[in-house]
């Protein structure tokens, strides 16, 4: 007879999302996982799949609990310039606030997976060219209302503001001052509106 799962498999994965976006995917191991998950091995394993798959499901419940909205209000932000400065201090606060900086999952997978990954590079690149498509549009909004330089294309606009945003991003790791944080976001929006 099947035994009946006794946890919340949604906070489970909640549980594994921390631990792989405070560790990475190669520092985190199989007891690491059984320790903090408070779940058996064979519990993980047969919920879960393997550690890889428990990592994909965490990098794809990250970027729905975390990037999604942010790209949903790229629409509808009247004011995108704010809007644009309003994402930049969630990931300076997010570092001050934090005892350790964990920077941002998806960054962090980049680098790390990435390049030897086809399966975490996909999903990264979707992530990435969403948030990018999301960025332009709201850019060119600001272009047409005279907030942003037309000197450059939206698109070139909306790669500058990303790539600086996970410059940032992982500037947080090893930088603790918050004038630091504060020049690189505001020579990003200057840069904009040059």
């Amino acid at each position: 007879m099947a035994r009946t799962k006794v946890f919340d498999e949604d906070l489970i994965l909640n549980k594994a999302m921390h631990l792989f976006w405070e560790k990475g995917y190669t520092a985190t191991s199989a007891q690491d996982l059984v320790d903090r998950l408070g779940i058996s091995r064979s519990s993980l394993y047969d919920t879960y799949g393997d550690k890889h798959s428990l990592f994909v499901k965490a990098l794809k419940k990250y970027r729905q609990e975390r990037i999604d909205h942010v790209i949903q209000e790229a629409a509808t932000a009247p004011d995108v310039e704010k809007y644009l400065r309003d994402i930049f201090e969630y990931v300076k606060n997010e570092a001050l606030q934090e005892n350790y900086a964990r920077g941002c999952f998806i960054v962090n997978s980049a680098v790390e997976l990435a390049p030897c990954d086809p399966e975490v590079a996909t999903i990264v690149q979707s992530i990435t060219q969403d948030m990018e498509d999301a960025a332009c549009k709201a850019i060119q909004r600001g272009q047409e209302q005279g907030v942003f330089t037309t000197q450059f294309s939206a698109l070139a606009l909306a790669r500058f503001f990303l790539n600086s945003l996970n410059g940032l991003r992982v500037t947080v790791k090893v930088e603790t001052r918050k004038q630091a944080f504060d020049d690189i976001i505001n020579v990003c929006l200057a840069a904009l509106k040059a």
